[in-house]
C-alpha cells in the first residue's frame, strides 16, 4: 500500500511539473533581449542611475517558473474554516504572542504613532512571511522583468519593475538582498515596489526603508499602510454573527454593485449601523445583542449565503487593501484576536 501511494504521489508531482512547464512555454521569449534593452532605456530616461540599471539587468534571464505560477489555478476552493484553520494555527498563534513580547516596546511606539493596534501589525507580519521566518530567495528584479515581459499583465508589472529599480537607486536595499516572491512582492511585509514607494517607512531613523531585515521598518511600514487605508484603533475588524432563519431575501435586498477594484467586495452587502443589524435580527455567536457602538458594517458570507456570516467594520476594508481576499482578511482578524 505504501509503495502504491508513493508511486501515485510521484506521478502527481511529475504531472504538476509537466503542466507548469507547459504553461510557461506559451510565452515566446525570443524578444527577451530587446525587451530588456527597452527597460534599460526607459529606466535611465526616468532618471534612475545607469550604473544601477545596468547592474540590475546584467545577464538577466527570464524566470519561467513565475509565468507557470501565474497561470496556475487552484484545483479546489477552500472553505473559510479550512483556510483559517491552516493559517491561524496553534504554532502561528504562539509565535505571534512571542513576537509581541519580544518587540513589545518597539511595537508600542509604532502602534501609538500610526494608530494601529500592535496585534494587527504582528498578525499581518505572521500571515505574510511567518514573522520573517520565510526565506525569500527569488530575485525581485528578475521576477518583475519576467512578469512585465508577459503580455497578460505586462503594463502593471513594468510599472512595478521601474519602481523596483528606483528603490535600488535610492539605496534602501542592495541588489543582492532585494528578494521577494515569484510575483515580485518584497521583504517581510511583502510589498510590491509601488506600495513600497508609497507606504514603506523608516522605523529606526537610519534613512533607509529596509523591509527585508529591519523589524522596525517592517512594523512601521505595515502600520502606515493600514493607517493610510483608513484604519481606526478604537475598534477591531468585525465579528462572526448569527443571522436569522430565512434571511436570504433580506441579504439580496441589501446587495449592491461592488466598487471597482477589490473583487472580494462582491460578497459584501451595503454598510448598515450595528443598531440596524440588531433590528434585522443579527446576534453575536453566543446569542447576545450586538455591541452598542456607533459603527457601520457590511455583512459578508465568504463561502456564500448559508455559510458562516461576519460583520465587517471599516478596518476590515483596510485589511482588504493589503490583500484583496476575504479569507485573508478574516484570517488576519482572527489571528490578531488569538495573539491578543
Amino acid at each position: 500500500m505504501r509503495n502504491s501511494l508513493g508511486l501515485l504521489l510521484a506521478m502527481l508531482v511529475s504531472f504538476t511539473s509537466i503542466s507548469a512547464q507547459a504553461q510557461s512555454q506559451d510565452v515566446d521569449f525570443a524578444a527577451w533581449d530587446t525587451f530588456i534593452e527597452g527597460v534599460r532605456a526607459e529606466a535611465i530616461a526616468k532618471g534612475i542611475s545607469e550604473d544601477f540599471v545596468m547592474a540590475a539587468t546584467a545577464n538577466i534571464q527570464p524566470l519561467k517558473r513565475a509565468i507557470a505560477l501565474d497561470r496556475k489555478q487552484p484545483e479546489f476552493k477552500q472553505t473559510s474554516r479550512t483556510y483559517m484553520d491552516k493559517r491561524v494555527s496553534a504554532f502561528r498563534i504562539q509565535a505571534g504572542q512571542e513576537m509581541m513580547a519580544t518587540h513589545a516596546d518597539l511595537l508600542a511606539g509604532i502602534a501609538e504613532k500610526y494608530g494601529v493596534q500592535a496585534r494587527y501589525i504582528v498578525a499581518i507580519w505572521g500571515m505574510e512571511t511567518n514573522y520573517g521566518r520565510f526565506v525569500l530567495k527569488t530575485d525581485a528584479i528578475r521576477a518583475l522583468a519576467t512578469m512585465a515581459f508577459d503580455k497578460r499583465r505586462g503594463a502593471f508589472f513594468r510599472k512595478e519593475l521601474m519602481a523596483a529599480l528606483q528603490i535600488l537607486d535610492e539605496g534602501h536595499v542592495s541588489l543582492e538582498n532585494m528578494k521577494g516572491s515569484w510575483a515580485g512582492a518584497m521583504g517581510q511585509s511583502q510589498f510590491m515596489p509601488t506600495s513600497f514607494l508609497g507606504y514603506a517607512k523608516d522605523g529606526n531613523g537610519d534613512g533607509r526603508r529596509d523591509i527585508w531585515d529591519d523589524e522596525a521598518d517592517v512594523f512601521a511600514s505595515i502600520a502606515n499602510y493600514l493607517a493610510r487605508h483608513g484604519w481606526s484603533d478604537d475598534h477591531s475588524w468585525g465579528r462572526e454573527v448569527i443571522v436569522p432563519v430565512g434571511f436570504e431575501e433580506t441579504i439580496a435586498e441589501l446587495s449592491e454593485a461592488p466598487p471597482p477594484g477589490c473583487r472580494a467586495m462582491k460578497r459584501h452587502t451595503q454598510r448598515l449601523s450595528l443598531a440596524e443589524w440588531q433590528r434585522l435580527g443579527l446576534r453575536r455567536l453566543n446569542g447576545q445583542d450586538l455591541p452598542k457602538r456607533n459603527l457601520k458594517a457590511s455583512l459578508v458570507h465568504p463561502d456564500g449565503v448559508g455559510g458562516p456570516a461576519f460583520l465587517a467594520y471599516g478596518n476590515y476594508k483596510a485589511i482588504l487593501g493589503y490583500n484583496c481576499a476575504n479569507l485573508y482578511a478574516l484570517s488576519v482578524g482572527h489571528l490578531a484576536e488569538k495573539i491578543k
